[in-house]
């Protein structure tokens, strides 16, 4: 199972959305280079407040570009990176993916999915109402979050829009994701 790259974005400010890149520069076990969320310790506000000495799962932010449509139909305009992630991608279940996926990007990018990402009233802000579109509940009840996966960078490398992912499952039981 493959997919493609639509978009790179990042930001050197904390903002919410992230401007489109022509290409991002993945640094390994750091992230996008000068994106603010780079680093080995957190640098998502609330997660600093809480304890900033914490590994950052969250180096780089993914998101489907299916998301966008989804959303459309209820009456959302979603565009890259406006969700602040750093790469959306066209083609692979993303939510779908275990704990440990591997992706392989651009000229020699290799993430490590580590967790679902856990949306906030900053999506609300944006658009009033869009969060209920990306956080709900499945028929039994269940917490489904949609607004895409955290990863982190385990080797370096350039990505650009139109770069094909490949994806390596973890070996053994999978671990379903989680928000990190």
């Amino acid at each position: 199972m493959s997919g493609r790259v639509t978009t790179v974005s990042s930001n050197g400010e904390y903002s919410f959305t992230k401007p489109n890149r022509d290409s991002v520069r993945l640094l390994a076990g750091l992230g996008v280079e000068g994106d603010v969320h780079a680093g080995v310790t957190v640098k998502h506000r609330s997660r600093v407040a809480q304890d900033p000495t914490r590994p950052n799962l969250r180096q780089v932010h993914l998101i489907h570009e299916e998301l966008f449509a989804e959303v459309g139909e209820e009456g959302f305009k979603v565009t890259p990176g406006e969700l602040g992630e750093n790469v959306t991608t066209r083609g692979i279940d993303l939510l779908g993916l275990p704990v440990g996926t591997l992706l392989y990007m651009g000229d020699s990018a290799v993430l490590e999915v580590t967790g679902l990402r856990n949306p906030c009233l900053q999506i609300d802000n944006f658009q009033d109402g869009l969060l209920k579109q990306v956080v709900g509940r499945d028929e039994a009840g269940n917490i489904v979050r949609k607004a895409g996966i955290m990863s982190i960078v385990r080797e370096g490398g350039v990505v650009r829009p139109g770069d094909t992912i490949e994806m390596e499952l973890p070996s053994g039981p999978h671990r379903p994701l989680d928000r990190v």
